[in-house]
C-alpha cells in the first residue's frame, strides 16, 4: 500500500520520477508556485482580488508552505478564508463524485496515473487505498483550521509512514495530482484562495512525513533497544525450559495446563486465562508453608504483576492486548504489519465486554518498563514509549465501534445472495484478476471446480475473519506456509483482492 500523504492510507511514498531528473521536478514545482503567485486563473476561474491574493501569500505560514518545508515541524496558522476555501472545496468534489468512495476512487486514480514509475509501490488493494487516501486526506482537510488538531492528524499519520521515503520530489507528484484533479472536476468553482488553501495544507503534511521520518528515528531506536532489554531474561529462561525439567517443573505445567482446561470450560479464552493466571503463579508456597512472591522477570509477568497492584487485574481486555503487544512493538517501523496487528486486535476488542480505557493499558506498560530497563531508562525512553502507544491508541480507536457493524452489514450482504449472484462472483473475480494482472494466469492452473471453491473459500474466510479473527490470522498463516513453495510474488495480492472486492 503506497500511501503518502494520508495516505501522502491507511498509506503513498512515491519514489521520484527518476533520480536523475531532480531538477526537472524542481522545475515544475517552481511552475506551480510561480502560477499561483500571478494570482490569474487561466480557466477563468473565481478571482481573488490580487490585493488579497498578495495579502494570503504575504502571511508566514502560507508563504513558508508554498513550498515543501521538511526542516520543521510546528503548529501552522493558516489565514482561515484560505482554509474555509480549502474545505467548500473539498466538499464540493466530494458531492460532484456523489460520493466518498468515487471521491476516493478519483484521487487514487489521479495519484496512480501520475507516477507510471511508482505503481509497484501501491502494493494495498485498490479499494482499500482508496478508502486510506480519502479517510486520511478528509481528515486533514477538516481539521486544517485548527493548528493544533492539524499538527496531530499529520503526526498520526506520519507515524503510519515511518517506512517509505517521502521525498520532496514525491510530494510534488502527490500534490499537483489532487491539486489538478479539482481543477478538472471544478472548474471556475475551484477558487484561487482553494488552491492556495490546498497547495499549502498538503506540502505542510508531505514535508510534516519527511521530517517525522527523519527526526523521529530515534525514537524507534529506543524503542526497539528497550524492548530487546525488557525481553532479554525471557529469552533466557526460554532456553532453560528447552533443557531437561525436573520432576516438580513438570507437575507444574500439569496444573497450569489443567487451570486453562478450566478456564476454556468457563468460556474463556484460555491464553487470557492463562495471563491473568500468571499472577498466582509468581507465588510459591515453601516447605513450611509459608508463601513466597517470585520478582517478576518478564514484560508480561511484570505488566500482569503491575496490573494486579494497581487494580487493574481484573480487566480481562488487558490480557487480550497484552498478548498481540509483542507483535506491534516489534514492527513499530513497519507500517503495514503495525496496521494489521491494530485492525486485528480492534476486531479482537470488540468482542470484549464492557468499557475498554486503553490509556491504563499506557500507564501499566510504562510502570513495567522502568523496572525491567531502569539503568537506561530515562526521559527520551519516556518520551518514545509515550509516543508510541498513543499512535497505536489513535489507530485503535479509529476502527472501535465499527467490527460489530460491519459484520452484519457483511453477513446480510452474503445471505442476500442468490446461487446465480454467487456464480457470477466466481467467474468476475478470475476475469478481472486476469486482465488486471495478466501475470497471474501463470499461478491460476487449476481445474474450474477448484478455482471456484477458492472464490467459495474467500467469502466464507472474511466472514470468519470477524467471527474468530485469532483463529483465522493462525489459519492464514498456515496457509500461507504451505503454499511458500509456489513463490507467488506479492505484488500480486492487491490486484486479486480488489477483484473480489
Amino acid at each position: 500500500g503506497c500511501e503518502i500523504i494520508p495516505h501522502l492510507s491507511p498509506t503513498v511514498t512515491m519514489s521520484d520520477h527518476s533520480d536523475d531528473n531532480g531538477e526537472t521536478e524542481d522545475v515544475e514545482e517552481e511552475e506551480a508556485v510561480e502560477e499561483i503567485h500571478d494570482g490569474e486563473d487561466a480557466a477563468g476561474n473565481e478571482e481573488v482580488p490580487n490585493e488579497q491574493t498578495a495579502e494570503f501569500e504575504a502571511d508566514r505560514y502560507v508563504q513558508k508552505y508554498l513550498e515543501v518545508n521538511e526542516l520543521t515541524f510546528e503548529e501552522a496558522s493558516f489565514p482561515p478564508q484560505i482554509m474555509q476555501g480549502a474545505q467548500e472545496a473539498w466538499n464540493l468534489f466530494v458531492n460532484s463524485l456523489n460520493g466518498r468512495d468515487a471521491a476516493g476512487e478519483a484521487i487514487y486514480g489521479a495519484i496512480f496515473d501520475a507516477a507510471p514509475s511508482l505503481h509497484s509501490l501501491f502494493k494495498t488493494a485498490r479499494s482499500v487505498m482508496a478508502m486510506r487516501f480519502m479517510n486520511g486526506l478528509m481528515g486533514i482537510v477538516a481539521s486544517a483550521h485548527n493548528p493544533q488538531q492539524l499538527k496531530t492528524q499529520v503526526e498520526s499519520l506520519g507515524f503510519q509512514h515511518l517506512d517509505l521515503e517521502v521525498t520532496v520530489p514525491r510530494v510534488g507528484i502527490f500534490r499537483d495530482a489532487i491539486v489538478d484533479l479539482f481543477e478538472m472536476e471544478l472548474g471556475t468553482r475551484f477558487t484561487t484562495k482553494a488552491k492556495i488553501g490546498m497547495q499549502v495544507i498538503l506540502n505542510y503534511t508531505g514535508g510534516a512525513y519527511i521530517y517525522i521520518r527523519r527526526e523521529y528515528a530515534s525514537r524507534i531506536r529506543i524503542i526497539q533497544r528497550s524492548w530487546k532489554t525488557a525481553n532479554k531474561q525471557a529469552e533466557e529462561e526460554m532456553e532453560e525450559v528447552s533443557a531437561p525439567q525436573e520432576e516438580g517443573a513438570a507437575e507444574e505445567g500439569n496444573n497450569a495446563s489443567a487451570s486453562q482446561y478450566q478456564a476454556k470450560n468457563d468460556g474463556k479464552d484460555p491464553k487470557a486465562a492463562a495471563n491473568a493466571g500468571a499472577i498466582n503463579s509468581m507465588q510459591a508456597t515453601d516447605k513450611n508453608g509459608k508463601t513466597n512472591v517470585k520478582v517478576p522477570t518478564t514484560f508480561n509477568e511484570m505488566f500482569l504483576f503491575n496490573a494486579a497492584v494497581m487494580g487493574l487485574g481484573e480487566s480481562g481486555w488487558m490480557a487480550v492486548v497484552l498478548e498481540q503487544f509483542h507483535n506491534i512493538v516489534t514492527n513499530v517501523a513497519n507500517s503495514y504489519r503495525l496496521q494489521e496487528e491494530c485492525d486485528v486486535l480492534s476486531l479482537v476488542l470488540d468482542k470484549q465486554p464492557g468499557q475498554i480505557h486503553l490509556s491504563e493499558f499506557k500507564a501499566v506498560m510504562l510502570a513495567s518498563l522502568r523496572s525491567l530497563v531502569p539503568k537506561e531508562w530515562d526521559s527520551d525512553h519516556e518520551v518514545a514509549w509515550n509516543w508510541l502507544w498513543e499512535n497505536v491508541e489513535r489507530m485503535i480507536k479509529s476502527n472501535m465501534g465499527k467490527p460489530g457493524q460491519q459484520e452484519k452489514a457483511l453477513s446480510r450482504f452474503i445471505a442476500s445472495l442468490t446461487s446465480e449472484d454467487i456464480y457470477v462472483v466466481r467467474k468476475q473475480i478470475y476475469q478481472r484478476f486476469f486482465q488486471i494482472a495478466p501475470a497471474g494466469q501463470d499461478h491460476f492452473k487449476q481445474s474450474t471446480t477448484r478455482l471456484y471453491f477458492i472464490a467459495d473459500k474467500i467469502i466464507e474466510m472474511t466472514m470468519e475473519m470477524y467471527r474468530e479473527p485469532r483463529a483465522m490470522v493462525q489459519d492464514i498463516s498456515a496457509l500461507g506456509l504451505r503454499h511458500v513453495g509456489y513463490a507467488i510474488p506479492t505484488e500480486l495480492f492487491a490486484p486479486f483482492v480488489s477483484s473480489a472486492v
